[in-house]
């Protein structure tokens, strides 16, 4: 399973001290959503210390969909997962209805919402949307019982259309990390239940799985993929047989 954090100097905590309180927690896999993290660090490094998966990241945060289109434009060649930060009908909308982005994170931040249109399109595009639990672990009273609520309306609408989603605790700090079982506990209180938590912890891995398929220089499209025979690259199916021939 894995988890998607906010490293330094997005967060608090630097990518190692990520990687090694997830490694400890029993995650496999580690999403550094903030872009500039990577600068000067090497992810794959750090992972290798510390005996995890830890992928490069990047989430959008814009004000309006514009902007959000300019950064998903600019930022995806370079990133192994791309999330736009949500919380508006706009912004909810534009993440769900792009190809080019994996994950819609904090769809219900700022009285954000999702609905049925939001939930097929994010069916139709192949956009996960994020149950952020971050703010059921870390806030209190009146704030509490609204995350509660929203994610609970949330996991009605993803459960009935049957869309993509993510699970996280959205951590700045890796004080603010939780171990699998402590998020299966929040899940119950929205009506998850454990392997349907487990399930938006694996999504991570399949996304970061994807996307490097996609990246790598076989990748031709969805379906196709690129073989060397003797001196000629011609594309091939996932069966090995030449397209076209």
């Amino acid at each position: 399973m894995y988890e998607a954090v906010h490293a330094h100097p997005a967060g608090e905590s630097t990518v190692a001290r990520f990687a090694e309180a997830a490694a400890r927690l029993g995650y496999s896999g580690l999403v550094v959503r903030t872009r500039s993290a990577s600068n000067g660090t090497d992810l794959a490094a750090v992972g290798d210390e510390y005996g995890i998966d830890v992928v490069d990241g990047a989430e959008i945060d814009a004000d309006d969909p514009s902007a959000a289109s300019g950064s998903v434009g600019n930022f995806r060649p370079d990133f192994t997962v791309l999330s736009v930060r949500g919380g508006s009908n706009a912004l909810n909308r534009f993440a769900v209805e792009s190809d080019r982005v994996d994950v819609l994170s904090t769809p219900m931040a700022d009285r954000g919402d999702v609905n049925h249109v939001l939930a097929k399109a994010a069916v139709d595009h192949g956009v996960a949307i994020e149950f952020d639990l971050g703010p059921v672990l870390r806030a209190t009273g009146g704030r509490r019982v609204q995350a509660l609520a929203g994610l609970r309306k949330l996991r009605e609408i993803v459960d009935h259309y049957g869309a993509p989603y993510v699970v996280s605790a959205t951590a700045e700090s890796h004080l603010e990390l939780r171990a699998p079982r402590e998020l299966r506990a929040v899940g119950e209180a929205i009506g998850f239940d454990a392997a349907a938590i487990d399930e938006g912890l694996r999504a991570w891995r399949r996304i970061a799985e994807r996307n490097r398929h996609r990246l790598s220089e076989s990748f031709v499209e969805p379906g196709v993929r690129r073989g060397r025979y003797g001196d000629d690259a011609e594309p091939v199916d996932d069966a090995g047989s030449e397209v076209g021939k």
